[in-house]
């Protein structure tokens, strides 16, 4: 099996859907021979925030001398990004090799009864795997769905697990209240084990620390008032880290912008102190040095300047909450060129009311995605809202000849899915590289 093969044949298990349950993924490991019991694992789950606060507990993990894995999905330009060790991406002829190997498996599963594995369980089954032979030290996985009955959740060798910022989202698996979708996210949490809590209404929180309890679980709680950002510009911001009974940091610096992410950096530093505090070596340089090199492509990133082209993948009410404060507090009064595409599942209308006032032109694009609102739609149910200047666009071609004619002082956004902003990356990226 070539690399190409292997995609297709990955891609040829989206038909098995999304199936939340640990059997199929239970049977897949063990014929693997439980490769996910290698290594310590630190586990994130939560609705916003997973991927940049694994990639900030991943780049100290790196920066202390730790061989690191990371797992995240969905993947943003190419796929071998879900499989990382120390940032590199697994590279093809393994993903072949390993997908050749997973497949063996899954036909003597097939054989014996079982249904077979999903898209995201054969490749969290391939992840775990290439790791083990990787002989990494850590890996921070990032849940795909919910927790509970997430197939990372087939994972037992967890050193901390990790709630990140909930809201509503995956309500048809997950449940229509928020103290629901707590319950299942906190269904990573192990008996006897750790785990860290973004700050977040009480009633999300209870919910967590009712879990943990339920599993003699040490819960770790985080404060908003315990970081404070110093200052801030496109590259980034400045914050300082206080009452920490474990590390005395000077002020850090990171490249991501917006208040959100510095409760995500809050959230990845408790969970740093306690896997300090199971005896491993992480310092205050290495803490600098690593949110000073971390990176999160499409987390509210300044791809240029003159004019300003962000791009971030907010892509439910959350998500574009954040985005909207995000340029509040570093756009000021300038008003967004915005271009915007989600998928129908995401409730466009419940978000325009936080995005559109920062704008005063809109162009709207189609996911590439089976689940995506068509440009046509996205821009029919924004006139009916907002008096605004609203063009559908066909095709992502139309993009650059209009970046183009925009003004120097101008300030473009790309927001909404990744299955739009990842596209968008790769076509930007090409033209300003040329």
């Amino acid at each position: 099996m070539n690399y190409e093969e292997a995609i297709q044949f990955i891609h040829s298990t989206y038909k098995f859907g999304s199936k939340l349950g640990l059997q199929n993924i239970t049977k897949l490991t063990e014929l693997l021979g439980n490769p996910q019991d290698s290594y310590k694992i630190i586990h994130v789950a939560g609705t916003n925030g997973k991927g940049s606060t694994s990639n900030m507990i991943h780049d100290v993990l790196m920066a202390s001398g730790y061989k690191t894995g990371l797992f995240i999905s969905p993947f943003l330009e190419e796929f071998t990004e879900r499989i990382q060790i120390n940032k590199q991406h697994i590279d093809k002829e393994s993903l072949a090799a390993i997908t050749g190997l997973v497949k063996e498996k899954i036909d003597i599963m097939l054989k014996e009864g079982y249904n077979h594995p999903t898209e995201f369980e054969v490749v969290t089954a391939m992840g775990f795997k290439y790791f083990q032979e990787q002989k990494i030290d850590f890996l921070v996985l990032e849940v795909g769905l919910g927790g509970r009955f997430d197939a990372t959740n087939v994972v037992r060798n967890t050193l901390v697990s990790v709630i990140t910022s909930i809201s509503y989202d995956h309500m048809e698996y997950l449940g229509d209240t928020l103290e629901k979708i707590a319950f299942e996210k906190a269904g990573i949490i192990k008996e006897n084990s750790s785990v860290v809590i973004y700050p977040q209404e009480e009633n999300i929180v209870n919910t967590i620390k009712e879990v943990a309890k339920n599993k003699n679980a040490s819960i770790y709680e985080t404060y908003k008032e315990n970081i404070v950002k110093v200052k801030g510009n496109l590259t980034g911001q400045w914050f300082k880290y206080l009452k920490s009974d474990v590390f005395n940091l000077p002020d850090v610096k990171m490249n991501f912008l917006g208040e959100h992410q510095l409760y995500n950096a809050l959230t990845a530093l408790k969970a740093l102190e306690i896997v300090k505090a199971a005896g491993y070596n992480i310092t205050e340089e290495s803490i600098s040095e690593g949110f000073r090199s971390c990176r999160f492509a499409g987390r509210f990133e300044i791809l240029k300047e003159n004019p300003v082209i962000v791009l971030d993948g907010g892509h439910n009410i959350n998500g574009i909450e954040y985005f909207s404060k995000a340029v509040k507090e570093n756009f000021k009064d300038n008003k967004l060129i915005l271009f915007f595409g989600m998928l129908k599942d995401k409730n466009p209308e419940d978000v325009l009311s936080y995005i559109l006032p920062l704008c005063k032109e809109v162009y709207t694009l189609t996911p590439n995605n089976p689940r995506a609102m068509k440009s046509s739609d996205l821009a029919e149910l924004i006139r009916k809202h907002y008096d605004l200047k609203v063009t559908p666009l066909n095709s992502y071609d139309e993009i650059i000849p209009l970046l183009k004619q925009t003004d120097k002082s101008e300030y473009v956004a790309f927001v909404g899915s990744l299955y739009m902003i990842g596209e968008v990356r790769t076509l930007i990226n090409k033209e300003i590289n040329s």
